[in-house]
């Protein structure tokens, strides 16, 4: 029995397509995370000012947890060597990106907040909140699904007949 975690190298890309997906997502996690780490303070009196249910400590929570998951849903999109644990957690994080982000800016969209920075590239650019930012998140969301579908890390199998 080995107890050390065994890293394995990724599966083959299902297209050359997915691949490109894949990495094309990753860069713009870089730009977002980049951007958002290096103001990070700002970043979070940012999102306390969007006045999320919870206050400053899910704000606080919210702000960390988009970092954490942005970086550490990278080694997934970039086809690392992972354990195969690792390899799903990483998977999982590339889609709670565009899920947090689509809860985020849907609520400032719907709320009666007058935040002037949606928060995408933290607080170095400015970017209007609005229903474009829904539709970047939604779109983020199918980037993350077909790279999850092109580098997915399990074997298929057929169904018995």
């Amino acid at each position: 029995m080995n107890i050390l975690v065994k890293a394995t190298p990724a599966k083959k890309a299902k297209t050359k397509d997915s691949q490109k997906i894949a990495y094309m997502y990753a860069g713009i996690l870089v730009i977002f995370v980049v951007a958002q780490l290096f103001t990070f303070d700002k970043f979070l009196k940012l999102l306390e000012d969007f006045s999320l249910p919870g206050g400053v400590p899910i704000a606080h929570l919210f702000g960390g947890l988009m970092v954490f998951a942005g970086v550490f849903a990278l080694p997934f999109l970039l086809s690392f060597k992972l354990s195969p644990l690792m390899r799903v957690f990483s998977m999982v994080l590339g889609w709670i990106v565009p899920l947090m982000w689509f809860v985020l800016t849907l609520w400032l969209v719907l709320s009666t907040n007058s935040a002037t920075n949606v928060g995408f590239l933290g607080t170095i650019v400015k970017l209007m909140p609005g229903w474009w930012a829904v539709f970047i998140s939604i779109a983020l969301g199918i980037l993350a699904a077909w790279s999850s579908w092109g580098l997915w890390p399990f074997d298929y199998k057929k169904a018995a007949k």
